[in-house]
């Protein structure tokens, strides 16, 4: 299945490939200090091409086991932002998380907003899942914008839930019935 589609004029949310992993490098190493407060500590490895080349495997093994659908956008040769339904469950639940960062020189274009979007849709129409949730640091009201312009609704908070910037942090809890 094609999941590839287009997000603007130069954007497309598209699968990741292993030929992504120089771009990746690029775009975490440029937007480094952006996405810090945001994301896990790394290591310093996971910066660099071949660190790229190791998450993109596993990446690409997730896909292939159904388990996850990562994705890049993609602008000309560039990665401006990643997005990724993982932890997909079929059976009673047809869920899956959806977690996602955007370059900051892309901030606020409404590119975001386009891929959560057309994220739904492949969800719901090509997967077949009937719920996302997302979770969001309680302070990043950009991406809870993100969410709501999308039809999430919070339910709830989760205390100390992810490890974010080196400290175990609350997050708003976010779903979405598709």
């Amino acid at each position: 299945m094609d999941f590839s589609c287009e997000i603007s004029e130069d954007v497309v949310l598209r699968p990741v490939q292993p030929t992504d992993a120089g771009a990746l490098a690029a775009a975490f190493q440029a937007n480094r200090s952006h996405l810090a407060p945001w994301e896990p500590v790394r290591p310093a490895e996971f910066y660099t091409v071949q660190g790229q080349k190791e998450a993109v495997e596993r990446r690409r093994e997730e896909l292939d086991s159904g388990t996850a659908l990562p994705m890049v956008l993609a602008r000309n040769d560039s990665i401006v932002g990643l997005l990724t339904l993982s932890s997909i469950v079929r059976g009673a639940f047809q869920n899956a998380h959806l977690g996602y960062w955007i370059s900051h020189a892309s901030q606020g274009a409404g590119i975001m907003t386009a891929a959560v979007g057309a994220a739904i849709n492949i969800a719901a129409v090509d997967l077949g899942l009937h719920r996302l949730e997302a979770a969001t640091l309680v302070h990043n009201t950009a991406s809870q914008r993100v969410l709501e312009k999308n039809g999430f609704e919070a339910y709830g908070m989760a205390r100390a839930y992810l490890r974010i910037a080196g400290q175990w942090q609350d997050h708003r809890m976010y779903q979405r019935i598709l």
